[in-house]
């Protein structure tokens, strides 16, 4: 199966532009009165945007064909220029980097990354502040869990394109129980059948809620205590390996019974093997996004602003969200699909998955991001556990 994470490597390795990135540089810093080029929206109806493999709807007799864009267009006569670039968020940070350090511009108008890689872009002033009254589909629908992480207050620089939870998968047949708590996975009877994220941004998270921590406040004394206990069932074997996203093909061979996963995947997943389960747990689990942001210097900044709006109509919302299988961070799009007549298509809104509902939502907390000053530091420690 390929989906869109498939694609991903191990994240938060960081080569030397991304600890440039990490340790905030001041020269990288783009004051605010630098980052804003001329707009030639007005005249120049086009907009450049560049985005990960496999994530936005394509028809299903012509995988060319993106509908929800075309009828964006189609309605407005902005033709976009639609790039899958992005592949891993270090990758791409180092790819436009030097072009936004330099003060000059990327070539594109619209780009999505990582969450906690738009922290940084934040952070070094790379990106544009959007322009609120130009996005009322933004204000009124957002999704509430969404609105203000603390990499970016109130959601000035960024928008999710599309979000998710880092929980816990696991094969119920196979297994032979239910997992409830993170503290089931570390269990006897999955010696060695258990798989943690590589990435470090991707796995902390989940850890420090099984032992208890507000994620949106945690220290890095939390840290460190995850690290010791991460360490000692390595040496014990009882994590089998670190992975990307390859613990999708772990998980369907039967050779790992429980890891680490991303809702989206998992989806995907049981519509091949129903005995596969994803778990929020009692604790909590990680709700993370991908943002849509404009870097400095765009050249059509209004059509930019324009598109990510159109993508906030909950009809739109709902097409894509019957499509890429990821939390919709517009919920007020879960009516929309409730009341298509296509069975399957209504189902989704009662997927909560995609449309988490009250009771998942009291236990899912967006992580603080990772501060520059931290970032070196609890990368040297876990890149050595896991191995990069």
């Amino acid at each position: 199966m390929l989906t869109r994470r498939s694609l991903l490597g191990a994240l938060g390795t960081g080569g030397s532009l991304g600890a440039l990135a990490g340790c905030g540089v001041p020269a990288a810093y783009v004051a605010p009165r630098d980052r804003a080029g001329a707009d030639l929206s007005a005249r120049d109806k086009r907009v450049s945007w560049a985005n990960w493999p496999l994530y936005i709807d394509t028809d299903d007799e012509d995988t060319s064909r993106r509908p929800t864009l075309e009828a964006f267009e189609r309605r407005t006569g902005i033709a976009v220029d639609y790039v899958e670039e992005i592949n891993d968020n270090d990758e791409f940070f180092g790819k436009i980097s030097p072009a936004l350090m330099n003060h000059q511009r990327t070539g594109r108008d619209l780009v999505v990354v990582s969450d906690w890689m738009c922290a940084r872009f934040v952070r070094l002033g790379w990106v544009q502040e959007m322009d609120r009254s130009r996005q009322p589909n933004v204000t009124r629908y957002l999704d509430p869990q969404l609105r203000s992480p603390a990499f970016d207050p109130g959601r000035r620089f960024t928008v999710p394109w599309q979000s998710g939870i880092t929980g816990i998968a696991y094969n119920r047949r196979k297994l032979g129980r239910e997992i409830r708590r993170v503290a089931d996975l570390w269990a006897n009877d999955l010696q060695g059948r258990v798989t943690l994220l590589s990435g470090l941004d991707e796995a902390f998270a989940l850890l420090m809620q099984g032992n208890g921590v507000d994620v949106t406040r945690w220290t890095a004394d939390d840290f460190h205590t995850v690290c010791d206990q991460v360490e000692a069932r390595v040496r014990s074997g009882h994590i089998r390996r670190f992975t990307g996203n390859d613990y999708i093909k772990d998980l369907s061979s039967g050779d790992v019974l429980a890891c680490q996963a991303y809702s989206g995947d998992v989806i995907q997943l049981q519509a091949d093997d129903p005995d596969i389960r994803f778990v929020v747990p009692e604790e909590g689990a990680e709700l993370w996004a991908e943002s849509l942001m404009i870097p400095n210097l765009a050249r059509h900044k209004s059509n930019a602003e324009r598109l990510v709006d159109f993508y906030y109509d909950p009809e739109v919302a709902a097409e894509l969200a019957a499509w890429v299988n990821y939390v919709c961070p517009v919920p007020a799009a879960r009516d929309v699909l409730a009341s298509s007549k296509d069975e399957e298509t209504a189902a989704l809104a009662e997927d909560p998955l995609i449309f988490p509902d009250d009771r998942m939502r009291a236990r899912l907390a967006v992580a603080r991001d990772i501060t520059s000053e931290e970032r070196r530091e609890f990368a040297r420690r876990w890149n050595g556990i896991v191995g990069l």
